[in-house]
């Protein structure tokens, strides 16, 4: 591919990533604190949270049924997808074709071995995951964290055999990525689906399906923050995937990153 034309490529689709991710992440984050703020107010009267925001106020207030024509309500999904499919497009153009796949010199697979792993590691990673996530291990959360949490460094080393530093960190970034668009797409809409369809046909909506929506949701609250902090990475190779701890530096980011999205989800 042209050098130029390869910068061109990388400069407008990580523009679109990284705005795509802003409001994607930005929507994730602002319902959690909502219903946080709804809970807390629901022994108020009224039960509603007020804002304020450029010069108006705003009164939230919950709702138990649909109000309104189900093509009224809108949804918040096409930030994930744009978030998803314009990072795939920047891996391909920065690491597959761009040949950061595995180290030039010394190399233990070929590129085209190396591409092949780190797309096995995305599937495999989100079967795996989801496996976990509906499986009772899941309604532990403790031990759910450390079950993830090892599997992640257990992922990271495996990577690292094969894989460039810093292919292994973005892949691990990817993961999480992948992870929360297939998330929305496939545990988080067909439940609001189909509550969307009972509520529009007068049937009392099943609780299960708002708290298997929320349960992912909560899980992408989690990814969200070290996922920024791996992508940011990239930009700092000697203190992070450069380094010669570079697997303890990204372990330690993605705790840093949990737990940081634990303050973010009480604030």
């Amino acid at each position: 591919m042209d050098y130029n034309l390869s910068e061109w490529l990388n400069l407008i689709v990580r523009w679109v990533h990284v705005f795509a991710a802003i409001l994607w992440v930005g929507t994730t984050y602002y319902f959690t604190w909502l219903d946080g703020q709804l809970r807390k107010a629901a022994g108020e009267p009224g039960g509603r949270v007020w804002m304020v925001h450029s010069g108006g106020f705003y009164t939230v207030e919950k709702q138990k049924s649909l109000g309104v024509a189900p093509g009224n309500v809108h949804w918040f999904r096409w930030e994930a997808m744009t978030t998803w499919l314009s990072g795939l497009l920047l891996l391909v153009i920065v690491f597959y074709a761009g040949g950061l796949m595995v180290d030039p010199i010394a190399a233990p697979v070929s590129p085209a071995s190396g591409i092949a792993i780190g797309v096995a590691t995305l599937i495999t990673g989100w079967v795996v995951y989801d496996l976990l996530a509906a499986s009772p291990l899941a309604r532990q959360e403790a031990l759910f964290a450390a079950v993830a949490f090892a599997g992640i460094v257990a992922v990271m080393a495996v990577l690292s055999r094969f894989l460039s530093p810093r292919a292994t960190y973005i892949h691990i970034g990817a993961l999480f990525g992948t992870i929360m668009a297939l998330n929305v797409w496939m545990r988080i809409l067909p439940p609001q689906r189909r509550m969307i369809a009972m509520a529009s046909r007068g049937e009392t909506i099943d609780p299960a399906l708002g708290a298997g929506a929320k349960h992912r949701s909560k899980h992408n609250t989690f990814m969200a923050v070290p996922t920024a902090f791996i992508m940011i990475s990239s930009h700092f190779p000697t203190a992070t995937y450069g380094s010669r701890h570079g697997l303890i530096v990204l372990a330690v980011l993605i705790l840093v990153g949990w737990g940081a999205a634990a303050v973010l989800r009480r604030s």
